[in-house]
């Protein structure tokens, strides 16, 4: 996937929607403007590409893709269980933007900024201003990195890794080349999907040089979200020998029925991508209107797993503060949590 103009990608960001109810206009929704919430938009501003508003429907409030993304009153609900931290980050955070919650694995907070501000993100209240791995030339988080030789793995994320610019992420890449004990890197990011025009000449060339195998975790929850342009990013980000996988989120009003999520992962496939984590909601403050009960997410399952083969039905799963992996739903309903 090249582009002629490797500024391309900035510019479309720069031009993303802002403000919640040009969104409403954009798609004949006017009359919506009496739902939003100018706290939540406050608190956790609206950020969407142009290109992906172009793939929500006309004149639908009920549309998957706006439902992500626009700011509601409901997120002003107060609800039992629901708090700033939903994963327990804090308690894993051990500086210089790193987090160590799973063995093996280290998970970067490469940078607070993203293309789309998805309304259920769990880390949406995550104070990005004092921990970053970028804050010390990620000298600091590659330091905490080669002094823990049980960690095989290092999972880029934020926030958005690839909202960095190439020369950035060549920075960060070229601070871990030396640590002999890495053996894999993994890229966590929406921008292929939200942004796909990211995927450009020069990001692909960073990805050739790494030395470890890539696996690249996009995240879709419709399948709606996929077009010719996001089929073309996949195709290229596989094309330099990169896994790609997605993991969704099951989100009320957005993919809470067998059919959407049947078509998510076939969708998801025709562009090459293997479902991965289908994740019970994370329990942060603003998102409690998409929660859908445990019950409700077995049954889809186990509908989804009837109707699909194996390869193409995603785990379903919890992230619990504090244990050693993503939880199946299964298990905990059975009664013995057991890490993933």
């Amino acid at each position: 996937m090249q582009q002629a103009d490797p500024q391309r990608w900035q510019a479309l960001w720069r031009d993303a929607v802002r403000d919640p109810r040009e969104l409403l206009g954009l798609l004949g929704l006017d009359h919506l403007a009496g739902q939003l919430s100018d706290a939540a938009a406050g608190q956790f501003p609206l950020r969407v590409p142009r290109g992906f508003v172009a793939r929500m429907r006309q004149g639908d409030p009920a549309d998957p893709l706006l439902r992500q993304v626009l700011p509601i009153l409901d997120e002003e609900r107060i609800a039992a269980g629901f708090s700033l931290d939903a994963v327990g980050d804090a308690a894993a955070r051990r500086g210089n933007g790193v987090i160590h919650k799973y063995n093996g694995r280290a998970l970067l907070i490469a940078t607070g900024s993203c293309a789309v501000h998805c309304r259920y993100c769990f880390r949406r209240h995550y104070p990005y201003a004092e921990d970053t791995a970028a804050s010390s030339g990620w000298r600091d988080a590659a330091q905490l990195i080669a002094g823990d030789s049980s960690i095989h793995e290092v999972i880029l994320s934020g926030g958005d890794p690839l909202s960095l610019a190439d020369h950035k992420l060549a920075e960060l890449t070229d601070a871990l080349r030396g640590i002999t004990h890495i053996r894999r890197l993994r890229i966590h990011t929406r921008l292929p999907i939200v942004l796909p025009e990211r995927v450009d000449a020069g990001l692909l060339a960073w990805l050739r040089s790494l030395p470890w195998p890539v696996t690249v975790v996009v995240h879709a929850n419709h399948a709606n979200e996929f077009d010719a342009t996001v089929d073309a990013a996949m195709a290229a980000l596989r094309g330099i020998g990169a896994t790609v996988l997605n993991q969704a989120v099951l989100l009320r009003g957005v993919n809470d029925s067998v059919d959407a999520l049947a078509d998510l992962c076939e969708r998801g496939h025709i562009a090459g991508v293997i479902p991965y984590y289908l994740h019970q909601l994370d329990r942060v403050a603003g998102a409690s209107h998409f929660e859908i009960d445990d019950t409700q997410a077995l049954a889809l399952h186990r509908a989804l797993a009837a109707r699909l083969p194996g390869y193409l039905v995603p785990r379903l799963v919890r992230e619990i503060a504090g244990e050693p992996g993503k939880t199946p739903l299964q298990a905990i309903n059975a009664g013995f949590p057991a890490a993933g």
